[in-house]
């Protein structure tokens, strides 16, 4: 598999660092000896990962705007980046239906900037663009999307994913493809399926609905328990992007599109995730379906993960239970006033040290 020692002294600069994948991205990098930089808008939560886990003391954090390309070309100049891994977007579903135009501003200029800066620039060694299962004309099929279907995205969220998958292609195409065939500079894209995982305080998601739910001694509101989504800890698709984008380097053959996501076992209903994390939470709770009659969200969702599987021996390393467990295991570290950023470290060494045949 792949070593993260690789990051040791690397510059690397992170688009959303403040949000929750960009949090748990950046604590794995510096575990590994990586000097990086973060620029993003503040926390987009309070409570806050980001402040929570204190990751601002140990990275050089920028607070701007993705959406203005002077501020972030001169912090992307200042620290000359090797490897960039692009995260910052508006990234929930329902606030796309109620303010798209800033989801589009966000999710696909936002890509054309930082597109932008590496192109201006010589420093940069790879790019790893970020967007979602959520990019494909999704027709309610029982089996995983392959990255070479059709981008679609329904919802405004979606759709601008499925714009930010196109820009990057057009930048590598045309600004970044050599005469030999091969890229000048590697450049790809991971579409990951649903995560979960300690410290994510988003509004209408799931696994933050139950922690909000059991903290106030209330029922969690589930709008759509039999929806079916490729659920993941957090740290499964974070490793998987540091490995594309160290794999890339020394064979530019590896830049393209990915799928990250679990193994078909553990795509399950919204419901039975409720569940999971009921069985496995201290005290009682309970849930109620409640559907509120809000804007669409596809029901059926899964990915095929073959190409990653056969291009790098990739494998998933936590099951949808043993995800469930870390969330429940970071909340009671929280909620006791524990040390979460230590409690981040473990779950990130077990995680690694974990084998990947289960």
């Amino acid at each position: 598999m792949f070593d993260l020692e690789f990051y040791k002294n690397k510059r690397v600069f992170v688009t959303g660092h403040t949000g929750f994948k960009g949090t748990w991205l950046c604590k794995m990098l510096v575990n590994a000896g990586a000097e990086v930089t973060g620029y993003s808008l503040a926390p987009p939560t309070e409570p806050s990962l980001f402040k929570i886990a204190q990751i601002e003391d140990a990275i050089n954090s920028v607070t701007g705007d993705i959406r203005d390309y002077e501020h972030l070309k001169k912090a992307f100049d200042a620290v000359c980046p090797e490897i960039i891994f692009h995260l910052a977007a508006q990234p929930i579903v329902r606030d796309s239906y109620r303010n798209p135009a800033y989801t589009y501003e966000t999710n696909v200029m936002g890509t054309v900037n930082i597109l932008e800066c590496v192109r201006t620039t010589s420093c940069a060694e790879s790019v790893l663009n970020v967007t979602t299962d959520k990019v494909y004309l999704n027709r309610e099929w029982e089996w995983g999307y392959r990255e070479n279907e059709e981008l679609d995205g329904y919802d405004p969220y979606s759709n601008s994913k499925s714009c930010s998958e196109l820009v990057t292609r057009s930048y590598a195409r045309s600004f970044f493809k050599g005469k030999d065939g091969g890229y000048i500079v590697p450049i790809s894209t991971a579409r990951a399926g649903n995560v979960i995982g300690g410290g994510d305080f988003s509004n209408d998601r799931i696994i933050p609905d139950c922690i909000r739910a059991v903290m106030h001694d209330q029922p969690v509101v589930v709008r759509n328990p039999r929806s079916i989504r490729p659920y993941q800890h957090v740290l499964e698709p974070l490793y998987v992007y540091a490995m594309i984008a160290a794999k890339q380097i020394s064979d530019n053959s590896c830049a393209g599109h990915y799928n990250v996501g679990p193994d078909e076992r553990d795509c399950c209903e919204t419901g039975r995730l409720v569940e999971l994390f009921a069985d496995k939470w201290r005290d009682n709770m309970r849930w109620d379906r409640q559907y509120d009659g809000g804007p669409h969200e596809a029901g059926f969702l899964k990915l095929d993960c073959s190409r990653i599987k056969n291009m790098f021996g990739w494998r998933p390393r936590w099951n949808v239970e043993k995800a469930v467990e870390k969330v429940v295991e970071w909340s009671e570290c929280w909620l006791s006033g524990g040390d979460v950023a230590r409690c981040m470290d473990q779950q990130i060494n077990e995680f690694l040290n974990t084998e990947t045949d289960r």
